[in-house]
């Protein structure tokens, strides 16, 4: 795999994307020799939980400013200013201004990143073909959960390290407690991702919630660690009201995804999605844009 290239959805153009260590990802992930680092350190809880901690010293402020600058992060959307941050971590998981990211109408986006979608949660198998298939029941660990959510319709959004990487609700309805499954901590980069989907998906860190709502059926929101993220943290209150755009929760420092299963009786997805998904490629996406009605 020699680059990632994803279609911008303002402007429809194809272009390249470049994370942070693109360099020791590709060796890891398609490099024979990368097998040996990958599964005796990277995947392990160890290393994501103390570079994590280090993320989170004064220390590691003086990595925001050249974060900044190498990935041309708008700050003017912060609710604080470089200076005001206490760590790494801190930025990181900053908070926007409100009107940075305007909530639009139907189904939306509950994180910014890169898109893609499946009309058909069995369409993935096809689409991933290396590698044993990707099942609900082995995802969700629960064969009732499962069986109630194999006809739904398949988001997954992409945070790479440099997107806004506080999430929220994509609607709005009442939502359960969520239920937290232990796992490793493999990169969910497409140099990754390409290689073993279901290996990334089913066996890292995960958990998930329930969104019922009042007319587009039960949503299930799954934010998937990766390695590098300390944390995944829920800021709501389930069990509770919540409105569309509400903050759901954050992650700590790394990529990250969140998988969305929706009733596909009740939303349509934006045909440019899955359209630029058939062909290879993820769309950019922001939180508030419409992706589904």
């Amino acid at each position: 795999m020699k680059e990632i290239k994803y279609i911008n959805r303002k402007t429809g153009k194809l272009e390249v994307e470049h994370p942070p260590g693109e360099g020791y990802l590709k060796f890891l992930y398609h490099h024979p020799f990368g097998q040996l680092p990958l599964n005796l350190v990277v995947k392990r809880k160890l290393l994501s939980e103390f570079y994590g901690r280090l993320m989170k010293t004064p220390r590691s402020k003086k990595k925001i400013r050249p974060f900044i600058d190498e990935f041309d992060i708008n700050m003017n959307e912060s609710l604080r200013s470089v200076k005001d941050f206490l760590s790494f971590n801190d930025f990181f998981c900053r908070k926007l201004k409100p009107e940075a990211r305007p909530i639009q109408e139907g189904l939306i986006s509950p994180a910014d990143g890169k898109i893609i979608a499946f009309e058909n949660i069995d369409e993935i198998n096809s689409f991933y073909v290396k590698g044993r298939n990707f099942t609900l029941d082995e995802f969700l660990q629960d064969k009732e959960l499962a069986e109630k959510f194999k006809k739904t319709s398949l988001f997954i959004i992409r945070l790479a390290p440099n997107d806004y990487h506080r999430f929220h609700f994509p609607y709005g309805g009442e939502v359960s407690e969520p239920k937290k499954i232990a796992g490793k901590y493999c990169s969910v980069s497409p140099y990754a991702v390409s290689v073993q989907f279901t290996k990334v998906f089913c066996e890292n860190r995960r958990e998930y919630s329930i969104l019922k709502s009042k007319d587009k059926g039960d949503i299930l929101i799954a934010p998937v660690g990766a390695t590098m993220i300390g944390s995944i943290i829920e800021t709501y209150t389930p069990d509770t009201e919540v409105d569309k755009g509400d903050e759901m929760g954050y992650f700590a420092f790394g990529g990250s995804s969140i998988l969305m299963l929706v009733n596909k009786e009740f939303v349509k997805i934006d045909e440019d999605i899955p359209h630029n998904t058939k062909k290879g490629f993820e769309t950019t996406i922001r939180f508030g844009e419409k992706i589904g009605e």
